[in-house]
């Protein structure tokens, strides 16, 4: 969604591979008659975001972009592990969101802080919360009780491309397309 000004609703992201996101869509599939009450995220839309920027002036991406870029190149592809499936916040408060988590190796995680210190060296807040690699699978609108959970283990997951990507608030669902894409490893 933009705004009258013109600013973009953006994030930084790695990318899933299309056998992933299937994958990712079958489970999703068998968590649906144990989850009443979830709204589902679209499996091709399921990403594991590194930093949310929220409404965002263009001069500002043009600012972020080589930054993504260098902090893109300096990160080789990875392999990550899809395990686990959790909610947000805690217990103690109903479920918001439903997430499969992502065990992230120290390169990605070291890529998440060199896109953190990218978004703030534009002019963004530094992010307070610390990170915590997921996949958000569904959220809740309403009060639901925390569901029963069974394990899950995707297994390994490549991450290869880093994308700054533009978020569309819709009725049917958000919508993400890629501003730009880099390929983690690449030089400029």
């Amino acid at each position: 969604m933009t705004d009258p000004a013109g600013d973009v609703r953006a994030f930084v992201a790695l990318e899933l591979g299309a056998a992933v996101r299937d994958a990712i869509g079958k489970l999703m599939a068998s968590l649906r008659a144990r989850t009443p009450g979830a709204r589902w995220v679209r499996p091709e839309g399921v990403h594991l975001t590194l930093r949310f920027l929220g409404d965002t002036p263009p001069e500002r991406i043009e600012e972020l972009l080589p930054l993504l870029a260098a902090a893109a190149s300096g990160c080789e592809p990875v392999e990550a592990r899809a395990t686990g499936l959790g909610t947000f916040p805690g217990p103690g408060k109903p479920p918001r969101v439903l997430w499969l988590g992502i065990g992230l190796p120290p390169s990605a995680l070291s890529l998440q802080a060199a896109c953190e210190r990218a978004a703030v060296a534009v002019g963004f807040p530094r992010e307070e919360r610390p990170f915590r690699g997921h996949l958000t699978l569904a959220r809740f609108r309403e009060r639901v009780s925390r569901p029963a959970l069974p394990p899950v283990d995707l297994g390994p997951i490549p991450l290869q491309t880093l994308a700054l990507v533009r978020s569309e608030l819709r009725p049917g669902g958000a919508v993400y397309t890629a501003i730009a894409r880099f390929p983690l490893g690449a030089t400029a």
